[in-house]
């Protein structure tokens, strides 16, 4: 049975709004987590409303094409840090996660087929603090969803006073298998 998709802007196909829109059958297709209930910031996760999918060319190399994937979410007190803002490893949870899905997208939409890396770096910057309550809308962008690295860009934005609060840089790569070494000759000294 589908979600209901008709809350998800954008001009992606159905197919990648469906598949996008229900994280824990986006997290079986792709192999992983199948306790999710049990996983680090699930609670999190869960309450992100993905809100728009789009896939459009990119405005500075036209022959390439990206992907915007935009999530809503109220901050909650399992999001803060004991001062009452957006905590630093909510903010990374956020960036991993919601970078993911415009990655996927651009992928679904070139290839066919989605895929998912592992995370090698994410790089976060903090802009201004989050207020327990507030309403923050996360904007991902993916430029490159190579067969290997994939990188895309989030900005956490607070709808609710209207200024960036995080932004980062999340890079993924795909596991390749190894290729086959050859032993190497043995090095042999001659006497002097």
């Amino acid at each position: 049975m589908s979600k209901d998709i008709s809350h998800i802007g954008g001009n992606a196909s159905d197919k990648i709004k469906n598949f996008l829109v229900d994280r824990r059958k986006l997290f079986t297709a792709l192999g992983l987590a199948p306790k999710l209930e049990t996983t680090f910031g699930d609670s999190v996760v869960a309450a992100l409303k993905l809100s728009e999918i789009s896939i459009h060319k990119n405005e500075l190399e036209p022959l390439s094409l990206e992907a915007i994937a935009v999530c809503k979410i109220r901050i909650t007190q399992d999001m803060v840090n004991g001062h009452g803002t957006l905590h630093g490893g909510c903010s990374a949870l956020l960036i991993d996660f919601c970078s993911s899905l415009a990655t996927i997208a651009l992928q679904m939409h070139t290839t066919g087929f989605p895929g998912l890396g592992f995370s090698e770096t994410i790089h976060v910057v903090f802009h201004a603090p989050a207020l327990l309550g507030e309403e923050l809308r996360v904007v991902n962008t993916c430029t490159s969803a190579g067969e290997v690295v994939q990188s895309a860009r989030t900005e956490i934005w607070s709808d609710t006073h209207h200024r960036l609060v995080v932004s980062g840089v999340h890079v993924t790569v795909k596991p390749q298998k190894p290729k086959e070494r050859k032993p190497k000759k043995a090095i042999t000294t001659s006497k002097l």
